[in-house]
């Protein structure tokens, strides 16, 4: 198959729907993991109660072998946002917008799943490791549902392979190489045919630099609160157990919903500089979250977590789709990948000032 094939523009739309479906799932499963250890905090603090000793019940080895375990989906997760968000970046805006809406329903459907497999074995003996391993199970499953999508559907849609011969037009070798492995070539039928000039990947990061730093505000700040200070500063509650729970619930619910919120085009905020004051005005979480938990009640820290997931969501999406406009394929190949890794590196700065909640609530 020639990468100047006939009627690419009669099939450019055909597989359209499938694909956003298709994207939808992988972002669900390319996060299910990664949501299934952070929503099973009720059975790790039962298995290993946190005190000077770091012992329980559990034992230190068992500990140290989880913590490597989580190491090992926090690397897999990496790869596998940046390659999809590279893919995705020089396509349709609505892929990308699909598979983040994916990403924010591996959270949601998780709780869901966690808080039923919770409450079906929550009376039964030993009931709280059964519904874990019952929860795990089916995660797992999503998974393998994935790995087939990705292999032998997601690459085979017309669309998917147009946007994909398009990006090689334009000298991106990776996405040529995907071409290749699919038996589709890549060189153009016209010989005297010259790849277009492409910005290097530091002008590519230096062009949307504050689209960067946006991804990276948004989770450093997201993540500093949620989850840890859910399960350490929310105090005793009539929901007692349930309590960290259902404010986890909240947030993912809220983070998913609002993810579709810039499909309405008037309600799609596109501004550079807009981007950068909403995000910036996001750090007042901060106050309102301790304030919250040492003088509010219950309902005033649903409505706070629900309005964390709530700017979540619709501000990642508004970043992610917005960003690559303006870029070549293989520039928007690249920047994806950038993207990823300002994310994930606002991730892991958020977990670490995670810490900082348990400071002066007797854990030290």
């Amino acid at each position: 198959m020639d990468i100047t094939a006939p009627n690419e523009d009669s099939k450019k739309l055909e597989g359209r729907s499938k694909a956003i479906v298709v994207c939808w799932i992988l972002g669900f499963g390319s996060l299910v993991s990664w949501n299934s250890m952070l929503t099973i905090g009720d059975y790790y603090y039962k298995l290993f109660p946190i005190d000077l000793a770091t012992s329980g019940k559990g034992g230190i080895g068992s500990y140290i072998g989880i913590c490597v375990f989580v190491a090992g989906f926090g690397v897999a997760d990496a790869h596998v946002q940046g390659g999809m968000v590279g893919d995705l970046a020089f396509m349709k805006p609505e892929f990308i917008q699909s598979f983040f809406a994916g990403l924010a329903a591996s959270g949601a459907l998780t709780s869901g799943l966690r808080l039923i497999t919770k409450a079906a074995f929550d009376k039964s003996p030993n009931g709280l490791r059964k519904g874990t391993m019952l929860f795990l199970a089916i995660s797992t499953f999503f998974e393998f549902l994935c790995i087939f999508l990705y292999s032998f559907v997601f690459g085979k849609l017309p669309i998917v392979k147009y946007y994909r011969m398009t990006a090689a037009r334009e000298g991106s070798k990776t996405v040529a190489s995907d071409l290749a492995a699919a038996g589709i070539q890549t060189e153009p039928a016209d010989k005297d045919f010259k790849i277009p000039d492409r910005l290097s990947n530091k002008q590519v990061l230096f062009k949307k630099i504050d689209y960067a730093l946006d991804l990276f505000l948004i989770y450093v700040l997201t993540l500093s609160i949620f989850p840890g200070f859910l399960y350490e500063n929310t105090g005793k509650h009539h929901l007692g157990s349930w309590y960290p729970l259902v404010l986890i619930a909240m947030y993912n619910i809220w983070d998913l919903i609002s993810r579709y919120i810039p499909l309405v085009e008037f309600l799609k905020m596109e501004s550079r500089k807009g981007l950068m004051i909403a995000i910036l005005s996001r750090f007042l979480f901060i106050p309102a979250f301790y304030f919250t938990a040492k003088y509010g009640d219950e309902g005033w820290m649903i409505m706070l977590i629900s309005l964390l997931g709530l700017t979540n969501g619709y501000l990642t999406v508004c970043v992610m789709t917005v960003a690559p406009k303006g870029c070549t394929g293989p520039e928007a190949n690249a920047l994806g990948n950038l993207l990823v890794l300002f994310l994930l590196g606002g991730i892991f700065a958020g977990v670490a000032l995670d810490w900082l909640w348990i400071i002066g609530n007797g854990s030290f």
